[in-house]
């Protein structure tokens, strides 16, 4: 109780969980508290401990040249309705013989209900902490991956909507939702991508720290992980293929009204130049002062458009 008071005053941020040997340390919002703490309890890298703190750390994975721990970067995707945007949120993993340690913003739901469920229920404990802690990291990242599907799914539903938009009649609409679609596919990209490798880096890895097959279970993980790539990739073409439809369609459309407009205009041109010529305070003798030269004009006027309408149908202008 003592232990866990100091530790408390130390970093408040830490929490902990113990099953047998090992022990879960999970740390949201990590501050300078919980890193001075890790720093002076742990064989931790300073560089190590500093990545913790960046948001902008690349995916990657690094094993002590004392084969004492493995520390690895992920980021997994989270999605903001309000926003309507896709961000990455960082987890940052220390993995030892007997303990695991986990930093995040605390915006991975999967992981912080994995957390509160170790906490509260026993059988989950004895389940997922009782084979180790190279398990239980594999039970976070598959949790974490899981939950990658959801949003991947919610992309796919937005596609299959925006395509019936593209066939519309309101381009601007689609033009936004393409572009939001395509923002958020570029940036899940830029999540997965790097992760396949890692997960490639821990199947390969035979170090005694992971206990439990890697190549069975990591290899589980990177299969999930080029799956999502690959749909990812698919999502990525067909926007491609839309927003070039949707070009097209604007571009046709625009085509469609500069024509009309263009009839029109050539239309009106003959009609003015009459008007003009005959409404000209000049006693021009075939029309006189007559009052049928009004009726005389209208009717000239009619054949004249009659006439450049057949010639532009003949053609097949319009």
């Amino acid at each position: 109780m003592h232990i866990a008071t100091e530790i408390a005053k130390l970093a408040p941020g830490l929490k902990s969980i113990s099953y047998g040997k090992i022990t879960w340390h999970d740390i949201e919002k990590p501050t300078e508290a919980e890193i001075q703490y890790l720093a002076e309890n742990y064989p931790f890298h300073k560089l190590e401990l500093d990545d913790c703190l960046s948001r902008i750390q690349r995916p990657k994975v690094d094993i002590d040249d004392e084969d004492r721990y493995i520390f690895l970067v992920l980021h997994f995707p989270v999605f903001h309705k309000a926003a309507r945007v896709t961000t990455a949120s960082q987890v940052s993993i220390f993995l030892g013989r007997d303990y695991l340690i986990t930093l995040h913003e605390g915006d991975l739901k999967p992981l912080t209900k994995f957390f509160v469920d170790c906490e509260t229920n026993e059988e989950t404990r004895k389940d997922k902490m009782g084979h180790g802690a190279g398990y239980l990291l594999y039970v976070i990242l598959d949790r974490l991956v899981d939950y990658c599907f959801p949003i991947l799914n919610k992309i796919g539903s937005n596609i299959a909507a925006v395509e019936d938009k593209v066939f519309g009649d309101d381009a601007r609409v689609a033009v936004r939702e393409l572009s939001l679609l395509r923002r958020d596919v570029l940036s899940y990209r830029r999540m997965i991508k790097p992760e396949t490798e890692v997960f490639g880096v821990l199947e390969q890895c035979e170090l005694p720290i992971l206990k439990e097959d890697a190549e069975v279970y990591f290899g589980d993980l990177g299969d999930h992980s080029r799956k999502i790539m690959d749909t990812l990739d698919e999502y990525k073409e067909v926007i491609e293929g839309l927003n070039d439809t949707n070009n097209t369609l604007t571009s046709f459309r625009i085509n469609q009204v500069m024509r009309l407009l263009t009839v029109i205009s050539v239309i009106l041109l003959p009609l003015t130049l009459v008007s003009g010529i005959l409404g000209m305070n000049v006693n021009l003798g075939f029309i006189g002062n007559s009052d049928h030269a009004i009726i005389a004009i209208l009717v000239l006027m009619m054949f004249i458009v009659v006439g450049m309408l057949i010639f532009f149908r003949v053609k097949r202008w319009i």
